[in-house]
């Protein structure tokens, strides 16, 4: 089949690479343009962009989706489908009309479920223990088009969505070859999305990180599982801003403290009050700083008994 491929971080470069290495032909590479990033805002490419230029593929960074280049080059193409993973961006009509076949989308969920562009963080945070991938016939909503084919997958306990994100990465490769195979062999039945069982997972602010500590233990947990690697999880202890990086329930262990208290800090960890259980922090990255295991932050910090993590800079105040 004459494939455009549509993608722009990590998560998609795998489904590129096994197209890459199974006996479609990729005609043209679509990514989002260049940007600055980092303390020196230098321009950073796409990492779909870095795999397309080391293969020699066409490369397309339109600033529009009416970008008449675009547009002129897909009608040049002829494409029987487009493969569409993780571009940020949704495609308009006169785009997904082109190919014969239509535009098919990975999606890191199993739909209707988390429809939007953090399927993966958002079921961590709500402490799903099943997720997976779903390939789709796209159409002009969020993630709606009817569904071609889907694999679930476990969410392992301690599962960080960076690490979960890898593993879909993989599985959703297999199973976009898969779809294109059935498509091409008219083998395969769309089906329609159930929206009365679907769910949102919208883009990521910084905001979403902030640690409420009237919230649960386990819930917190998995905040801190699921905001990694952006935005992470953080909290305050006095001014200083710290990102949680290794925290963990303890399970069954009351507190009468008020949410956010620490009631201890030992060498490994710092016991945290929630509003329903305690958690231990373990490793943390103050502002400005490398992440650390507690032991190395209270080598050179005091954390007392008593004193508060809160979700606001304040003047640091302890019970002595």
């Amino acid at each position: 089949m004459r494939i455009v491929f549509f993608g722009t971080p990590e998560f998609a470069v795998p489904t590129l690479t096994a197209l890459l290495r199974s006996s479609h032909q990729i005609l043209g590479v679509i990514t989002q343009p260049d940007e600055p990033k980092g303390r020196g805002q230098r321009m950073s490419m796409p990492t779909v962009k870095k795999l397309a230029l080391r293969e020699n593929i066409q490369i397309l960074q339109p600033e529009s989706m009416k970008d008449s280049a675009l547009l002129e080059a897909l009608q040049q193409w002829q494409p029987d489908s487009c493969v569409v993973v993780a571009f940020g961006r949704i495609l308009p009509r006169h785009i997904l009309d082109i190919p014969r076949l239509g535009c098919v989308n990975l999606h890191g969920s199993l739909l209707p479920k988390y429809r939007g562009a953090a399927p993966i963080q958002w079921a961590i945070c709500n402490g799903e223990v099943a997720t997976g991938v779903t390939s789709m016939l796209m159409d002009q909503g969020m993630d709606t088009g009817p569904i071609l084919l889907q694999r679930p997958v476990a969410i392992r306990p301690t599962e960080r969505a960076s690490e979960l994100a890898h593993r879909l990465a993989g599985v959703g490769a297999d199973v976009i070859l898969e779809t294109l195979d059935a498509l091409e062999a008219g083998s395969i039945t769309p089906q329609a999305q159930d929206s009365d069982h679907a769910s949102l997972a919208p883009i990521l602010k910084k905001t979403d990180g902030m640690i409420r500590w009237s919230d649960s233990a386990a819930k917190i947990t998995n905040l801190v599982r699921g905001m990694d690697p952006w935005p992470g999880a953080y909290t305050y202890y006095g001014p200083e801003q710290w990102r949680l990086w290794d925290v963990e329930t303890v399970i069954n262990s009351p507190s009468s403290q008020s949410p956010g208290t620490v009631l201890d800090a030992t060498r490994d960890s710092i016991k945290v009050a929630t509003g329903d259980g305690i958690i231990n922090i373990r490793e943390l990255q103050p502002a400005s700083r490398r992440r650390m295991p507690v032991h190395a932050y209270l080598s050179g910090h005091r954390v007392n008994s008593g004193s508060m993590l809160t979700n606001e800079p304040l003047p640091l105040a302890v019970n002595n």
